[in-house]
């Protein structure tokens, strides 16, 4: 994966050791180094990059600011000597922090997170829009439609998908953080350790209970405030 990439920040040394560590990248392509940010703002916004390392501490307008201007797809990497930006950058939607002096095994790193959260991204994007996974399942691949999905239950280190109709269910050998990380969400929700519910399915909560026919399944406490949230986005009041 090739991944466009700019760089502001007003230090030139920090910028030389970050143009240094591009340049030995091989899935980086420089777009432009920058020591403004209000200069340069239209320029980035009009066309974006995949990354963008961002320094803090510049005039006339500092870093945090800037990333709340740029475009979510740019996942900004925020490159500082002081560590106290944390819930700033949260809130600014920063990708990730690089503290000064930045090795390159850090920068490297960061890179490989971007490319993995891409990567993941990606996959569940393709997911939503073919609409069906494979499961292994006794020596065999079988395709699996989201929308036939019912509920999924742990077992162990097997898990047991319940499909709607007359649709067989399907056992396959994985934990259910694997295969609820797989999942779109907030379609399909995890709401007891050993449940993940296909939302678009349920048709009565009764009790703090998902009912499914004869089958009812408990939302636990750990779960309960994902679900409640869930239910508040979908409720005529």
């Amino acid at each position: 994966m090739i991944l466009s990439c700019a760089i502001i920040d007003d230090e030139p040394l920090a910028a030389n050791l970050l143009q240094s560590y591009v340049k030995k990248t091989s899935n980086l392509v420089l777009r432009g180094t920058f020591n403004s940010a209000i200069t340069d703002m239209g320029e980035l916004r009009d066309n974006p990059v995949d990354v963008l390392f961002l320094d803090i501490q510049m005039p006339e307008l500092n870093g945090l600011e800037f990333a709340r201007l740029m475009p979510t797809d740019t996942k900004i990497i925020i490159t500082t000597a002081f560590d106290q930006y944390a819930i700033e950058g949260y809130r600014a939607n920063v990708f990730d922090y690089l503290l000064k002096t930045i090795s390159y095994e850090s920068f490297l790193d960061s890179i490989n997170n971007v490319i993995s959260h891409n990567s993941s991204f990606r996959k569940q994007a393709l997911r939503l829009q073919d609409r069906f996974i494979y499961l292994k399942s006794e020596y065999k691949l079988v395709q699996i439609n989201l929308d036939d999905i019912l509920y999924i239950e742990g077992l162990k280190d097997y898990v047991k998908v319940y499909l709607e109709g007359n649709k067989k269910n399907v056992m396959s050998l994985m934990n259910m953080k694997k295969i609820d990380d797989y999942l779109p969400h907030p379609e399909f929700l995890r709401v007891h350790r050993s449940y993940i519910v296909h939302m678009n399915k349920v048709k009565l909560i009764d009790r703090a209970r998902i009912v499914f026919g004869d089958d009812y399944i408990p939302i636990t406490e750990s779960y309960k405030d994902v679900v409640q949230k869930y239910l508040d986005d979908h409720t005529l009041m």
